[in-house]
């Protein structure tokens, strides 16, 4: 639907691409239901745009319910990119803005009595904001409002005028509780897992032993009491009532396989060499004439897997007459899901409902929608019966997709202690591999059927959006003429996709090692360096508070240093510095993390305070230990023992500050990765002299820098 022209103001994207009211609001028991797109992927989302809501509706917390998102709900897309409170933000206000005006104001003791009587069919789009700035608020509709019932093109656009944010502000900016954890901490069902509903079958599928296998064939004489196999091509699963007896009968079903199997992947101690000579095509992001360079370096980064603690699952209905089906997956888009599973099946969409549930730590693109296809497949065996579908740790960590390895090499030249040009060229699988992405369902069973669609080269999106492998890879200083090249490979060994923050990890490493190499050159002090570089003022007060809260320039002991990293995320989102304190003698210790962030106005400090703090550790855990491991047939890093995850007392200690600011809002859950990289990478050159470019920063990759000294 097209919205009417706008007498003033805009209209935020998610009210235009889901105008009914009915899709976002509703009362019942007695307190008022939101629905968002979004979901609670265990960075306490939902907590936030409640509180968004509620101040936005007048209500206090306590009278606002938050459901699951699903596909009877608002469409806004994925959750991801650290986007969930920049792009809701502005609906609610609108929304809040809308039902004030109609409703009166919410200090009425029949408020929700006239919240409840609003129009479901209600066109938010016929109201627009009257204000250019923020819809926090609302006065009176400057014209009267839309008469219920009537259709669209009736309907002259109604003007709601506007006040400024903090003036309203009574939940927002406040650490209010998250709304999820109580049953967490309680132990109350609240998972995917948890679920129980009467008649379940248990799920579970076998996976060929490689990715380029295909099934040979199945021994005629293969049962299981109590068990049913579902086969499609080299699709194979097993249900049955009893969880323990399945998984038996997945035992006995591998035994009794023969596959085919070839060598499809590259060799992994030539990982760099062979991205920069498989097949790509070329992004000019920058291509201005440079300087002769006089410093050139390159570095590279590994396969990483997202490593959940919880492998993913789901749950999947069929009708009793096979027409429709219903799906709880903790994936990060219901639509998405919903049409990837419609595409792969070829149903129409209204025979697929998708709904939310929670269950493991999402960093991305992991297993959530394969596992959800999987469950899918086999409740079409028991039509009626509900199939709950549980990956193993192997099938998390060898199955899921993976975060793409990558290579680049820097240059740079040097005058009279200021950067006076800037190359960089990369290569990388692309980033993003979701299903329905371009016009493949991009589920891993339907790779496996035997009508499916195989897996093909993973996409990255536009570098005038949030890019993908060049996310992050224009430097933010000024650096005169740059020349910035991404190539995405055309290949696709490994299966690759979304993993938090994308390119941007790697290339903020990349770009803030390199940094320091030329602060090293300059004879100058690397902090000093970076704010010689930008005249942006958000920039340096980040840069300035990491430094001033680490106490930059105080002495350290032998083999302890101190490094830096900055970068505003996707160019466009928050501002983000990370200080490191490390010590390296026996072995690498990261002690301590100081991150600084401007996220604009924060709604739930707490929220905001975890989220970069979970960040900046996974990132520690990512630059330090962690690397998919594989041979020339499979990958081999199938168990923890293989895949190391940084340990509880390995944890930095890390201190998080804000900078207070009543601009619009920012994401803070990717914001820390870049920064937290190369600010580590930086403190081991500090601590003794040697720069690693080749991450994991481990004790290897050390004594590699060091004999190439």
């Amino acid at each position: 639907m097209s919205a009417p022209p706008r007498p003033g103001g805009s209209l935020p994207a998610d009210i235009a691409l889901n105008p009914r009211l009915s899709a976002w609001l509703g009362v019942a028991d007695g307190v008022i239901e939101l629905r968002v797109g979004k979901v609670e992927l265990g960075q306490g989302i939902l907590t936030a745009l409640a509180q968004l809501a509620a101040d936005a509706l007048g209500v206090p917390l306590e009278r606002l319910r938050v459901r699951a998102s699903s596909t009877d709900g608002p469409d806004q897309g994925m959750t991801a990119g650290s986007m969930s409170v920049q792009q809701s933000a502005p609906a609610l206000r609108h929304i809040g803005a809308v039902v004030r005006a109609l409703a009166g104001p919410p200090d009425r003791l029949d408020y929700l009595d006239r919240v409840a009587a609003l129009d479901p069919d209600l066109d938010l789009t016929t109201f627009h904001p009257g204000d250019a700035g923020d819809p926090s608020g609302t006065k009176q509709p400057s014209r009267a409002p839309a008469r219920a019932g009537a259709s669209p093109s009736d309907r002259a656009p109604s003007v709601v005028e506007t006040a400024d944010a903090p003036a309203r502000a009574a939940i927002v900016g406040h650490s209010v509780p998250r709304l999820d954890l109580p049953d967490k901490t309680l132990g109350r069902p609240r998972f995917i897992t948890d679920l129980r509903p009467a008649g379940l079958f248990h799920g579970r599928v076998l996976r060929p032993p490689s990715p380029a296998a295909r099934l040979a064939g199945l021994a005629d004489d293969w049962s299981a009491p109590g068990v049913t196999l579902v086969r499609d091509g080299s699709f194979l699963g097993l249900i049955g009532a009893r969880e323990d007896g399945v998984d038996r009968a997945l035992a006995a079903l591998a035994a009794a396989c023969r596959w085919t199997e070839r060598d499809s992947l590259p060799d992994e101690r030539r990982l760099p060499e062979y991205l920069r000579g498989a097949p790509n095509e070329a992004t000019v992001l920058a291509d201005d004439p440079l300087p002769e360079p006089t410093r050139v370096a390159s570095y590279s980064k590994p396969y990483l897997a997202h490593a959940s603690i919880a492998p993913s699952a789901a749950l999947a209905r069929w009708s009793a007459d096979g027409e429709r089906v219903e799906v709880v997956s903790h994936t990060q888009g219901v639509f998405r899901l919903r049409d990837a599973i419609a595409a792969a099946l070829g149903l129409d969409l209204s025979r697929v409902r998708v709904r939310h549930g929670e269950n493991g730590g999402c960093y991305g693109h992991n297993g959530a929608d394969d596992a959800a296809f999987d469950a899918v497949l086999l409740a079409r065996a028991v039509p009626g019966a509900p199939v709950l579908a549980r990956w193993s740790r192997s099938d998390e960590l060898t199955w899921g997709p993976l975060s793409p390895a990558m290579t680049g090499t820097v240059s740079a030249t040097l005058a009279g202690g200021r950067i006076r040009g800037w190359g960089y060229e990369l290569w990388s699988q692309g980033h993003m591999g979701r299903p329905g992405t371009g016009q493949r369902p991009g589920l891993l069973a339907d790779a496996h059927r035997a009508d499916g669609m195989p897996f093909q080269p993973s996409a990255d999106p536009p570098p005038t959006g949030d890019g993908g492998s060049t996310r992050n890879a224009i430097p933010g200083y000024a650096l005169g003429p740059t020349r910035i090249v991404g190539h995405r490979l055309l290949d696709a060994p490994l299966r690759a996709s979304a993993m938090r923050s994308l390119g941007s990890y790697f290339n903020v490493f990349v770009i803030e090692s390199f940094m320091d190499e030329l602060a090293a050159d300059a004879g100058q002090d690397p902090v000093a360096f970076r704010l010689a570089h930008t005249t942006d003022p958000r920039a340096r007060a980040v840069i300035e508070l990491a430094a001033t809260r680490a106490g930059w320039g105080e002495p350290l002991a032998d083999s302890v240093g101190r490094g830096i990293g900055f970068a505003r995320y996707k160019t466009g989102g928050a501002w983000c510095a990370v200080v490191a304190e490390v010590e390296a003698r026996t072995a690498l210790r990261v002690r301590r993390l100081v991150v600084a962030a401007d996220l604009g106005q924060v709604v739930n400090p707490n929220g905001a305070r975890n989220q970069l703090s979970g960040g900046a550790v996974q990132s520690t855990s990512w630059t330090t230990v962690e690397r998919v491991r594989f041979d020339r047939r499979r990958v081999t890093s199938s168990d923890w023992e293989r895949y190391p995850i940084l340990r509880f007392p390995d944890s930095p200690a890390v201190d998080v500050h804000l900078v207070g600011s009543d601009a619009p809002p920012l994401g803070a859950g990717e914001a820390a990765q870049g920064p937290t990289a190369a600010a580590i990478a930086n403190a081991v050159h500090d601590a003794l002299g040697v720069r690693v470019r080749d991450l994991p920063v481990d004790a290897a990759a050390i004594e590699r820098a060091i004999a190439r000294q």
